[in-house]
């Protein structure tokens, strides 16, 4: 099993903030609180103090700044947030230093200040070069920012950069999809995520399809433009890593592959998530309530404590910022290591797994395996187990055959 603290983790940090917010995006983000960034600051820079000092300073080996629009906030306080870590954890000498950023927000100044405080990838969400589009899924930025942003990227010396594309928008056909395709490959990013968009309950978008104000591609045209994805990508000589992910060689997401692997990571900010076995938990949703709490918390608390059989899930939560926590058994961790590791083109290895479980996959999973193969959704050989084209869009239902296989946990 793993040792989180033995174990190098990776490091997310969460904001919260949007200039505007997004009508498809359901993550917790909030759009005219602005005043509350200069608290934010100084709440999230006293609880990174609180988990360096818990978990005894560990090294960790990537930092992503995620949101919401980490782009939006202040050169200056995103200084202060690095420098808290790097004063709090043993920051690798290598270590990926991510910030996702609107294409609206970057400029010359701001970029060549980001490599000066240690960011040296940038994560930009264009999401589609059609301005129609862009209109239509409220993103505040042109396809003109977009290519100028990408190339002022360029020209400051950034050499690690992913573009975020969405496919599946409403109103949008195969070839609306192809030329905004064909446009990033002609930018030549070193990384490019392409996702389809998923209209998650609660949001405008989902009740604005609801309702018929707009219409979204069906399954078979969604299905048509990523399987027309896969040969164009393919064409291009990036590499296909994971299921929504696609690299040159060497710049695959170093803190991306860390859940995908099932690995430790902490998540520092309002609502964000952390692993570090067997706890899964999360912070305080509301900005406000871990500002408030970030005021309190203890100074002397230490990885013993944390992990200790006599401070309940309960008792963390009096102790820092979490809000929730989740024991994961045995049962969980396999599945949660075959759905993450099948979503890698390089497959759920299986040497790995039984070192880490004890037991190989063949004896729990052997029959449901054969099936999966029979069906044409996965293939395997003596080493991986890889999920087929077909199987990549049914990754889901894939996930959900391992399931219901699982025997009742014993621990």
């Amino acid at each position: 099993m793993i040792n989180p603290i033995t174990q190098d983790l990776s490091l997310y940090l969460h904001v919260p903030f949007c200039q505007t917010k997004c009508p498809y995006c359901d993550f917790n983000t909030y759009e005219k609180i602005e005043q509350l960034i200069p608290n934010y600051i100084a709440s999230i820079s006293t609880d990174i103090q609180f988990w360096g000092a818990t978990l005894n300073h560990p090294v960790t080996k990537t930092i992503f700044l995620g949101g919401g629009t980490p782009s939006y906030i202040p050169n200056q306080s995103l200084a202060e947030v690095i420098q808290s870590i790097r004063s709090n954890f043993q920051v690798s000498e290598n270590a990926e230093i991510t910030i996702e950023s609107n294409p609206g927000d970057l400029n010359s100044k701001k970029l060549e200040n980001y490599l000066q405080i240690g960011i040296n990838r940038l994560s930009i969400g264009i999401q589609s070069f059609d301005d129609e589009l862009l209109t239509k899924i409220g993103r505040r930025h042109n396809s003109e920012d977009a290519i100028s942003s990408y190339k002022q990227a360029i020209n400051s010396g950034f050499s690690n950069i992913s573009m975020d594309l969405m496919f599946g928008l409403p109103g949008q056909t195969k070839d609306h999809w192809l030329n905004t395709l064909n446009k990033a490959l002609e930018l030549n990013p070193t990384h490019i995520s392409l996702y389809c968009l998923t209209l998650e309950p609660g949001t405008p978008m989902e009740s604005w399809e609801r309702n018929g104000k707009i219409k979204v591609p069906d399954n078979d045209m969604t299905a048509d433009m990523y399987s027309e994805t896969q040969s164009l990508m393919l064409q291009a000589n990036y590499k296909h890593y994971e299921i929504s992910n696609w690299c040159k060689d060497g710049y695959e997401s170093i803190h991306n592959l860390t859940y995908w692997q099932n690995e430790p990571y902490i998540g520092i900010g309002p609502g964000a998530h952390s692993y570090l076995h067997p706890l899964r938990f999360w912070a305080i949703k509301s900005p406000r309530e871990y500002i408030k709490k970030t005021s309190n918390l203890p100074e002397n608390l230490t990885t013993k404590d944390f992990f200790s059989h006599t401070l309940n899930p309960e008792e963390l939560k009096d102790f820092s910022t979490i809000e929730e926590t989740e024991y994961i058994s045995t049962n969980m961790e396999i599945i949660d290591t075959v759905m993450m590791g099948i979503r890698l083109n390089s497959g759920l290895n299986f040497e790995k797994f039984k070192n880490r479980f004890g037991i190989s996959f063949e004896e729990i999973f052997g029959n449901i395996t054969t099936e999966l193969i029979d069906f044409g959704l996965v293939t395997k050989d003596a080493y991986n187990l890889k999920l087929t084209d077909r199987g990549r869009m049914l990754c889901s239902q894939v996930t959900s055959k391992f399931l219901e296989t699982l025997p009742t946990d014993t621990n």
